[in-house]
């Protein structure tokens, strides 16, 4: 596949009639044959589980290998633990990455430094900054970047698990790690009105640096908050398509495993402690198994 030019789902080449009213192609990666952790285990560094927030290593590699090809640069706004970085520089491609806060940016670049060959970590870098001036930050790249792949905060509550202090009927969520960060400034903590104009002004930003016909790809989620659920992949779409990118495909990323053609789920403890309680109080609620996958074209030129 060439650069830009997005690769049709495997097997779902829909009739014609399909094909007239769904503009919008659709895909479905099985990404969690192996658990998180497995995935994760001597290839990140233990620090890593800090973080809230992670993205699943097979959802990267698959993203960075169907969107992009080697040699190409991938840049991530909010990098995180840097899974996109490491993923993607194992892959042969150039990878940049920005995170708000320098604490994550180095266990990025320590991530990259641990596993990799020098050759290989050697192609990824990492800069402390806010992906709302990505621009700035990456001014060397405007206009010459391949790939933006990312998965910003899902506008919700998140935090690490502490299971021995919510046995002892404190919070389930440790305090120091709510919502990303204690720092104003994260998305982790906005909501709302708020963080659709904030994401709005991210991804105005991935236009920038992106070349003609690149690519962005976001990985959200849809979840509950006060009994609703915020459709946070529709209202991406909407975002996305008013700074000036063309809806290209949604990827359907299975958390759970595949089996004998049922599909397992690996929740966590805090996943099945809301679903509990939502059912607990009449809420029709039920286990989250995917991950939406959002491709997104710079389209300033045709896409196809």
């Amino acid at each position: 596949m060439a650069v830009g030019q997005p690769m049709a789902p495997l097997g779902l080449t829909p009739p014609p009639d399909v094909a007239e009213s769904e503009s919008v192609p659709l895909a479905v990666w099985p990404c969690a044959q192996t658990s998180a952790p497995y995935q994760r285990a001597g290839r990140y560094l233990p620090d890593s589980t800090l973080h809230p927030g992670k993205m699943l290593p097979d959802l990267a590699r698959r993203i960075i290998t169907e969107y992009s090809t080697p040699g190409a640069l991938v840049v991530d706004p909010m990098c995180g633990i840097g899974t996109t970085l490491v993923e993607g520089a194992a892959l042969g491609r150039r990878t940049l990455g920005v995170d708000l806060e320098a604490r994550w940016a180095a266990l990025a670049r320590r991530n990259l430094d641990h596993i990799l060959p020098a050759d290989q970590a050697a192609l990824g870098d990492v800069r402390v900054g806010d992906a709302r001036e990505l621009a700035t930050l990456l001014a060397e790249v405007v206009g010459q970047v391949d790939l933006v792949a990312t998965s910003p905060p899902y506008a919700c509550s998140i935090g690490m698990i502490d299971k021995p202090g919510w046995l002892r009927g404190h919070s389930l969520c440790r305090p120091d790690t709510r919502d990303y960060s204690d720092q104003p400034a994260n998305l982790g903590r906005a909501r709302g009105t708020t963080y659709l104009a904030e994401m709005a002004c991210v991804y105005s930003a991935c236009n920038r640096v992106l070349r003609p016909g690149g690519l962005l790809v976001t990985v959200t989620k849809n979840l509950r908050r006060s009994g609703q659920v915020f459709d946070l992949a529709a209202a991406t779409v909407t975002l996305a398509e008013q700074v000036g990118f063309a809806y290209l495909q949604h990827v359907i990323a299975l958390h759970a495993a595949v089996r004998d053609s049922h599909l397992v789920a690996r929740p966590s403890f805090w996943q099945l402690t809301g679903v509990r309680k939502a059912r607990a109080r009449g809420e029709p609620a039920s286990l989250g198994v995917h991950e939406d996958v959002l491709v997104f074209c710079k389209s300033e030129v045709s896409c196809g």
